[in-house]
């Protein structure tokens, strides 16, 4: 008995996910070590705090108990993100699923990418003097060093983790029958 996809009924490419292993364990860490910074924070914890600068870091030093929320928040948020990488582990039996957590890595990595682009770009015109902001010469380099690139590589981690494979399972058979075709 052959079993027939319905997308190869209608005579659309069945499109399957290709996992890339490398890229959802890299972000799988990188979003541990994001959410880990967070609830450090949101226990108090000062380590790093003065590399954000501005009004994060003048907060942080005597928080309002909302912004401890707030900084909560963020680390589950973040963990979210973890748990739409694992889920693109599990080989789901239904495509929209599939479809669905495809969209959502690609989705948040461009997010992820281009908040970190963009606050790479405006931190640099305001290291120019083209922009004004209120931070310092050590929180300005923090931010271009480290933080606006992790957040670019987490964008990349996320964007990379899974792509589409358009083969049929119709061309995979030949593939393996002569590899040639």
């Amino acid at each position: 008995m052959i079993v027939v996809n319905e997308g190869e009924r209608c005579g659309r490419s069945v499109s399957e996910l290709k996992r890339n292993f490398g890229f959802i364990a890299m972000g799988l860490v990188w979003s541990v070590l994001f959410a880990g910074m967070s609830f450090y924070w949101a226990l108090g914890g000062l380590l790093g705090l003065r590399s954000l600068g501005g009004s994060i870091y003048e907060l942080s030093l005597d928080p309002p108990p909302s912004f401890v929320r707030m900084v909560w928040l963020t680390g589950f948020l973040k963990l979210l993100g973890f748990v739409l990488l694992l889920a693109l582990l599990i080989r789901w039996k239904k495509p929209i699923i599939a479809k669905s957590l495809f969209y959502a890595a690609k989705i948040a990595g461009a997010f992820l990418f281009l908040y970190g682009l963009l606050n790479f770009i405006t931190i640099t015109l305001s290291a120019m003097n083209i922009l004004e902001f209120e931070l310092d010469a050590y929180a300005t380099a923090w931010r271009l060093v480290f933080w606006e690139p992790f957040w670019m590589a987490g964008g990349i981690f996320y964007f990379f983790a899974v792509t589409r494979s358009a083969q049929t399972p119709q061309s995979k058979r030949n593939e393996t029958s002569d590899p040639d075709i």
